[in-house]
């Protein structure tokens, strides 16, 4: 069978110990996160992304593979690189996450699988929560849903909470600041609130961009018509990657954009959102 978008086939029948050594590719582990869904969490971000946002927040996340980046200049003796990324095993990366169990039991936390995108790596994310739920763990993903629905549907029962990040209704303008339209995304959501998962709605505010009127208005409209999910995290702009941007050689099409965000504008979507009914929080982004 063809493979959908060239992800992975999905892993079934596997024993527990195959479970355990299945491999993937992060490029960090976040402990006592606090912005990537409720308590204490330990942040997984899996390493490779079908978008390329304008705005992303994790450039080092975006190509699938392990990368090697020039961090000091100067002649071949004095040159420093650092790789970004490395293959794991489930077992290994459990191995770190059920060290925070504790904080994740006296907080009401758990695990994020963020990235990049987890859904590009599919049996590794199956994998981690299979085991994540195994443990009792609580467990989050925040996800652009770019992906083949069945990939969602193959975890959708062992994942507590959707991060899902909405940033337009507009295609064209999807497309021009992602890289991709965004009717696959509009669809998956609708299948997931269809399912009565918890989901969190997480909309980047960037400035003359996504904060538009025109797109704030088109946004809440849509999430009115879901029929269960109400929450909303505001994630305002800002420019910490900028010098990952320079290291990586990845040009900054963000450069002109105001930050911090103008409080006024928070404010103003903010209570867009709840008077429509939403409950909305703000705080940072993984993108």
């Amino acid at each position: 069978m063809k493979k959908k978008n060239n992800l992975p086939s999905l892993i079934e029948k596997k024993t527990e110990s195959e479970y355990a050594n299945v491999k993937g590719i992060i490029f960090d582990i976040k402990r006592y996160a606090i912005h990537d869904g409720p308590g204490i969490r330990s942040t997984v971000f899996f390493k490779g992304c079908p978008l390329r946002c304008w705005w992303c927040h994790n450039p080092e996340g975006l190509r699938p593979e392990i990368e090697k980046i020039l961090i000091e200049p100067g002649d071949k003796s004095g040159q420093q690189y650092r790789i970004i990324g490395e293959e794991k095993t489930v077992k290994s990366v459990m191995d770190e996450i059920t060290g925070e169990v504790l904080f994740f039991d006296e907080s009401g936390g758990g695990v994020t699988f963020s990235g990049g995108e987890p859904l590009m790596q599919p049996d590794f994310l199956k994998a981690l929560l299979f085991f994540c739920q195994k443990s009792g763990i609580h467990t989050a993903v925040d996800t652009s849903g770019y992906a083949p629905y069945d990939i969602i549907e193959s975890i959708i029962d062992m994942v507590d909470l959707f991060l899902y990040d909405l940033k337009f209704l507009d295609p064209e303008l999807h497309a021009k600041y992602t890289g991709m339209d965004n009717r696959l995304i509009i669809s998956n959501l609708k299948k997931l609130d269809g399912r009565a998962k918890k989901i969190i709605i997480r909309f980047p505010i960037i400035p003359e961009i996504t904060g538009s009127k025109k797109n704030v208005e088109q946004i809440s409209q849509f999430i009115a018509s879901l029929h269960h999910t109400r929450d909303i995290d505001l994630l305002p702009y800002h420019q910490f990657a900028q010098k990952k941007y320079q290291r990586l050689n990845i040009i900054n099409r963000m450069k002109a954009i105001p930050e911090p965000l103008p409080p006024q504008l928070l404010e103003e979507i903010k209570h867009h959102f709840e008077s429509r009914g939403f409950r909305v929080n703000h705080g940072e982004s993984n993108e």
